[in-house]
C-alpha cells in the first residue's frame, strides 16, 4: 500500500496529462488523503512504446503524479523524470521513471504491486491508481459517422466530436477498473476532474464502466476545473457549459456539482501566436446553460502565464477546494445535527 495519513478529508483526482500533477502539487497543502486515479489509454510517445512492448499500462502519467506526490530528495525526482535525448533506437525519449514502472511491473507481474512497492521508495504521500488493470484503447465516434481509434489520433482529424468509449486490448468493453479505484471513489468527500484534456485525459476514465457507475452513485462532491482554453480536435468553440453537458452525456446523468471557471482575459498576443499549437481561443461563458445543467459555478482569477502557456494557478484553485471540502463537512455535520434533533 501507498502511504496514506489521518486527514480530515479524502480526494479522488481523476484524469491524465500535464493538469492531474500540477492539482496533486496544490493539495499536498491541504489535510486530504490523495489518490490519483491515472488514465490508461495513452498511445503516444514514450509511454505508448513501452505499452506495446511489453503490455503494460502507459506508466507517463503515473509516472508524474509520482513525482508531483513523492517527498522524495530533488536529485532522486530529477533522475526519475530524466529523459534520455541520445540517438539510441530504444532509449531516445524514454523518461527512466516510465522504464522503471516497466521493470517492476515485469518482476512483480502486478502493476498494482509495481506501483506499491516504488511509492515506498519514492515515498509517496497518497496512492495512485491506474484506471483500470491492463491498457485501454480509446475509440472517437465523430458527429459526420467516421470512427478514429487510439488516444493520439483522435485529434488530428478535426472533427466534432460525437462520443468517445474504451475497449480492451481485445476490443471488449471495458468493464473492470483497478483495484482500490472503486472504494476511493465511493469512500471521498471531493472528486476532482481536470484539469486536461476532455475527451482524451477525463473521459476515458469515466466510460470504463466500474468508474461511470461509481461516479454517478458516491455522495463526493464531484468538481470539474475547466480548462481555459480551447483544443484543437477536441473542444473548438466551446463553452463551460458544453463541457459539463458532454460529461452529463457520455454517463447519462447529471453528476457534476461545481465547476470552476476562469474569468481572467488571456493575453491576445499569446491567442495569436500559440505557441504550443494545441489551443484555439479562451473557453466561453455560458453561466446561464451551467445553472440549466445543475452545476454550482466557482468564478475567479484562475489564470497563470507562465513558462509561455496559459495554466492554472494552483494556489488559487486548491484554496477554493479547500472551501469546498470544508462547506461539504459543514452541510454534513449540520445534517446530522437536524437528524439528532428529529429523533429527540
Amino acid at each position: 500500500m501507498n502511504q496514506t495519513r489521518q486527514a480530515r478529508y479524502k480526494v479522488a483526482v481523476i484524469g491524465g496529462g500535464t493538469g492531474l500533477p500540477v492539482i496533486l502539487r496544490g493539495l499536498k497543502k491541504l489535510d486530504v488523503n490523495i489518490t490519483a486515479i491515472v488514465t490508461v489509454a495513452d498511445d503516444g510517445g514514450s509511454s505508448g512504446v513501452i505499452r506495446d512492448y511489453i503490455n503494460v499500462v502507459p506508466p507517463g502519467d503515473i509516472r508524474n503524479c509520482m513525482t508531483a506526490l513523492s517527498e522524495a530528495d530533488p536529485i532522486l525526482l530529477d533522475l526519475f523524470q530524466y529523459r534520455f535525448n541520445t540517438d539510441d533506437d530504444f532509449l531516445a525519449g524514454h523518461a527512466i521513471g516510465n522504464l522503471l514502472i516497466a521493470a517492476l511491473k515485469e518482476m512483480k507481474g502486478s502493476l498494482s504491486e509495481a506501483i506499491d512497492l516504488l511509492s515506498k521508495f519514492m515515498n509517496i504521500n497518497g496512492q495512485i491508481l491506474p484506471a483500470a488493470p491492463d491498457p485501454l484503447i480509446l475509440q472517437a465516434l465523430f458527429e459526420d459517422g467516421t470512427i478514429a481509434v487510439g488516444e493520439s489520433k483522435i485529434a488530428h482529424h478535426r472533427k466534432r466530436i460525437q462520443e468517445v468509449n474504451v475497449m480492451t486490448i481485445d476490443g471488449e468493453p471495458a468493464i473492470k477498473a483497478s483495484s482500490r479505484v472503486v472504494e476511493a471513489i465511493m469512500e471521498a468527500d471531493l472528486i476532482v476532474l481536470g484539469p486536461g484534456s476532455l475527451y482524451t485525459s477525463i473521459l476515458p476514465n469515466l466510460m470504463i464502466e466500474e468508474i461511470g457507475q461509481a461516479i454517478t452513485k458516491t455522495n463526493a462532491q464531484v468538481v470539474y476545473v475547466c480548462n481555459i482554453m480551447t483544443q484543437l480536435g477536441e473542444t473548438e468553440n466551446f463553452t463551460d457549459a458544453d463541457h459539463i453537458e458532454v460529461l452529463h452525456n457520455h454517463l447519462g446523468v447529471a453528476f457534476v456539482d461545481t465547476i470552476l471557471v476562469n474569468t481572467t482575459e488571456v493575453p491576445k498576443e499569446y491567442i495569436i501566436n500559440q505557441p504550443n499549437k494545441e489551443y484555439l481561443l479562451q473557453v466561453k461563458h455560458d453561466f446561464k446553460g451551467l445553472r440549466r445543467l445543475g452545476c454550482r459555478v466557482i468564478s475567479s482569477e484562475f489564470l497563470s502565464m507562465k513558462e509561455g502557456g496559459a495554466y492554472h494557478d494552483t494556489d488559487k484553485v486548491v484554496e477554493e477546494l479547500g472551501r469546498l471540502l470544508d462547506s461539504v463537512r459543514l452541510l454534513e455535520k449540520n445534517n446530522s445535527e437536524e437528524s439528532i434533533h428529529s429523533i429527540g
